[in-house]
């Protein structure tokens, strides 16, 4: 039948049964594929339907997000890759809604349009670092986790540093306020986060012991900064106990599977933050042995962290004028485009990178 004819018979039953005017007529002529073109519209993203390792994802074409009031769409050009993404993956955190999901919540790009009171605009460079579905080539993000760059900040360089960055900042100035002397031990100290932590520690005047799996990456946690660095693979605990007679300050722990050989390095009266658990799920701790030696443990989370649209552009600022006086380097370790995203999880899991993987849609 020819789309006149069609039309013409649409047109006839909406003049004999007007009621249903509105569900007939937008049914028949989506199913009859007249909708515009303009009204679909689709994007690439990498998504997972069920949990597992790198093999779940899969880059596949999804609708474009649904933009609301308080939000804007941004146009991603690049996108962090963090070991909170190969959590999700794995399903050791719980995830809204139903699959395929969508992973990734650290991503930078041009605002596409926006819908709600802001000093920013169409075509405004910006990054974020909690908003979810990061992973495609399009996101709709609340307003208010937007955080302008300036001119001489990258998309490049804001998807490397915001998340990773802006934690390594609240555990230095929150978790443990860092004073001049105090001695630290960081965990995958050459990873991105370890990186950016051992330098902000630095800056603070702090002694940095930094604690890597491979010799190269010692050498990086060195060039980076470290005064000192060990290996998983040696003694660990008695050289934190060398560096600083007793053990350290201060331990950050990522890894999680090393919380208790992280309370041997710390000192009697020392501090473990513990922040991820890259390495497994964290053991138990007996509150009794918190208290035989005077030793404390806390808890991080970046989420807990940026409260406000204000909090997160003053501390965004903050780390933007690191980068910008040369005090925080950037690393990016490996760039990957956004469908071979299974390769990206596969490498960031092998520890075998120093620094920042990033995803480019």
């Amino acid at each position: 039948m020819r789309r006149s004819a069609v039309l013409t018979s649409i047109e006839k039953a909406l003049r004999v049964y007007p009621p249903q005017i509105p569900v007939c007529r937008r049914i028949r002529v989506r199913q009859l594929g007249f909708a515009s073109p303009s009204t679909i519209r689709a994007m690439k993203a990498l998504t997972f339907d069920r949990f597992g390792g790198p093999e779940v994802l899969e880059y596949r074409e999804v609708p474009d997000p649904p933009s609301g009031p308080g939000q804007a769409i941004v146009k991603t050009e690049a996108i962090g890759l963090n070991f909170a993404d190969v959590y999700r993956r794995r399903g050791d955190y719980h995830l809204e809604g139903k699959p395929p999901y969508i992973a990734g919540y650290e991503a930078a790009g041009v605002i596409e349009s926006i819908d709600g009171d802001s000093d920013l605009r169409v075509g405004d460079r910006v990054g974020f670092a909690d908003a979810p579905h990061a992973n495609a080539e399009r996101v709709a993000v609340p307003i208010e986790k937007l955080i302008p760059l300036p001119d001489d900040i990258t998309t490049e360089v804001a998807a490397a540093v915001l998340l990773q960055g802006l934690t390594a900042q609240y555990l230095v100035t929150g978790s443990h306020a860092l004073r001049p002397g105090e001695t630290v031990l960081v965990h995958a100290a050459a990873g991105g986060v370890g990186l950016l932590l051992l330098q902000l520690a630095k800056v603070r005047g702090a002694r940095v012991l930094g604690l890597t799996s491979s010799r190269d990456k010692a050498r990086s946690a060195l060039q980076h900064g470290a005064d000192a660095a060990v290996l998983y693979s040696e003694d660990w605990q008695q050289a934190a106990r060398d560096f600083s007679s007793g053990g350290v300050d201060v331990v950050y722990d990522s890894v999680g599977s090393t919380l208790l050989d992280s309370f041997a390095a710390a000192r009697t009266g020392g501090h473990v933050v513990f922040y991820g658990m890259a390495g497994g799920n964290p053991p138990h701790i007996d509150p009794r042995m918190l208290m035989d030696t005077s030793k404390s443990l806390t808890g991080g989370d970046l989420w807990n962290v940026l409260r406000s649209a204000q909090e997160r552009r003053r501390r965004a600022s903050e780390l933007f004028a690191d980068v910008r006086a040369g005090a925080l380097l950037i690393t990016i370790a490996a760039k990957f485009p956004l469908r071979d995203g299974a390769r990206a999880h596969t490498l960031i899991e092998s520890r075998g990178t120093s620094g920042k993987i990033l995803l480019t849609p």
